[in-house]
């Protein structure tokens, strides 16, 4: 069966080629676009991920695809409904990096509480004093998890070893875990408003679109931080810049922003065929990476070997598990 895959580097190149052998396999480093969709061929798979939007001017360019699958468990790029009117499948990689994702977000939480990068940047310049430097420790703080699916049990586990209190929300609360690491469920509210940190691990959807808001981001503690390593949409990002340069939050580490795909390519805004809510979201980000107190980093999260290596063999699975006529990891 001949595969196409898109978004790919060498070494994920040289991974896959070993796991599909008996494919015939085509490997490139672009998104797919309109432009680059003439490279998938004939292949009855075409592979993607994030930063490549299916939608149904793309899939009218891959007549011959009958699945395609996104390297990535968040799949808000592709077009569910027009995948399924041109009568193929579409497959995500369901679950990753529970370890690698839940240690990114203490990177982020140990480089805002003892200002790691300020530091350096101060060593840079030459500075070796220690004005400004004073920290806070994690133990005995107030850590609330928001979303406790795989990623997020990792991190109550971690947090449990630096002496942490957790408070978790989750639509779904696991009541055995909570008492197996001695933790609490709580409201939104009630977590938002206890926490001297706040780290988001929820699912993206229509429900959680926005999940810290205008209405509700004043709930957090004027010392308090955010952490987001989920996804960029769960944060209104106005909200967040509001809150940060009222002093109503203290800081944020943040992986992921609203709009990072276009915040990533912006010669679109040259080209046109970017919605004005988009510019306007872009610029926040802008205003984002200039504020002191804020940590961003390039959707690097689930960024490990052992990370990308679960990635990859559940999708050669995916494909073949497809191959074999037993599709898996379906997206409805």
């Amino acid at each position: 069966m001949k595969i196409t895959f898109f978004e790919t580097t060498e070494s994920e190149k040289n991974i896959l080629t070993a796991l599909l052998a008996d494919h015939e396999l085509g490997f490139y480093s672009e998104k797919l676009t309109p432009e680059t969709a003439k490279l998938a061929g004939e292949s009855e798979v075409v592979s993607v991920f994030i930063n490549s939007p299916v939608r149904k001017e793309i899939l009218d360019l891959l007549p011959s695809a009958k699945m395609i699958q996104t390297r990535s468990t968040g799949f808000d790029h592709l077009d569910i409904p027009a995948i399924k009117d041109g009568g193929k499948l579409a497959a995500n990689v369901p679950g990753y990096g529970a370890h690698t994702v839940a240690e990114f977000a203490f990177a982020l939480m140990l480089n805002l509480s003892r200002k790691v990068f300020a530091a350096r940047h101060n060593v840079l310049e030459g500075e070796m004093g220690t004005e400004g430097m004073e920290g806070f420790e994690l133990f005995g703080k107030t850590l609330g998890v928001i979303g406790t699916g795989r990623i997020g049990k990792n991190v109550i586990k971690i947090a449990n070893g630096f002496g942490m209190k957790v408070l978790a929300y989750d639509v779904f609360p696991d009541l055995n875990f909570a008492k197996e690491q001695n933790f609490e469920y709580a409201e939104l509210e009630a977590v938002m408003r206890a926490a001297d940190i706040l780290t988001l691990h929820a699912p993206y959807n229509e429900k959680s679109h926005h999940l810290i808001n205008n209405k509700n981001i004043d709930w957090m503690k004027k010392d308090s931080y955010l952490i987001n390593t989920a996804r960029g949409e769960l944060v209104e990002t106005d909200a967040l810049i509001r809150a940060l340069e009222r002093g109503d939050i203290a800081g944020a580490g943040l992986d992921v922003l609203e709009s990072e795909r276009q915040l990533k390519d912006e010669d679109k805004l040259l080209r046109g065929g970017v919605e004005m809510t988009d510019y306007k979201t872009l610029y926040e980000n802008h205003v984002l990476m200039d504020m002191p107190n804020v940590i961003l980093t390039p959707h690097i999260a689930f960024d490990t070997r052992e990370g990308v290596g679960e990635i990859l063999a559940t999708t050669a699975e995916t494909i073949k598990a497809f191959a074999a006529g037993n599709p898996i990891n379906l997206l409805k």
